[in-house]
């Protein structure tokens, strides 16, 4: 995991440490794993941390990944009423890093929807 706010601003693009670091969001249907079917595991792009295994992973039609659970104590949730709107922000919960949003509008039985911006996570896989 890096060391400072220096050493995540030089290994991140300038998209990535804005979505991550400053709580941007990504352009939908940018993203490299919008629809992405690969088995693995999602982890934090800053520390590596795993958050989401692929098979949560479910096609929301937003234009970001969405997943209906995230891997226990992986990520943390904070209220977030930026942008005149009332929603849950989801961060790493070893990094502090912005990850995106979790909805209650999810379509399986966890009836969650965390919709995550893909520059955040990187897949490794099975």
């Amino acid at each position: 995991m890096p060391q400072n706010e220096e050493d995540i601003r030089n290994m991140l693009t300038a998209e990535e440490y804005q979505v991550l670091r400053e709580k941007g969001t990504e352009a939908p249907f940018s993203g490299e794993y919008v629809h992405e079917k690969t088995d693995g595991t999602y982890e934090c792009k800053v520390c590596g941390n795993p958050l989401f295994s692929s098979d949560a992973k479910f096609d929301s039609g937003t234009g970001w990944p969405s997943f209906d659970q995230a891997l226990p104590g992986a990520i943390e949730t904070h209220q977030d009423n930026t942008h005149g709107m009332r929603r849950i922000e989801t961060t790493c919960a070893r990094c502090g890093s912005h990850l995106g949003h979790v909805f209650d509008d999810g379509p399986t039985q966890t009836g969650k929807r965390y919709c995550i911006n893909s520059v955040c996570l990187d897949l490794e896989q099975k």
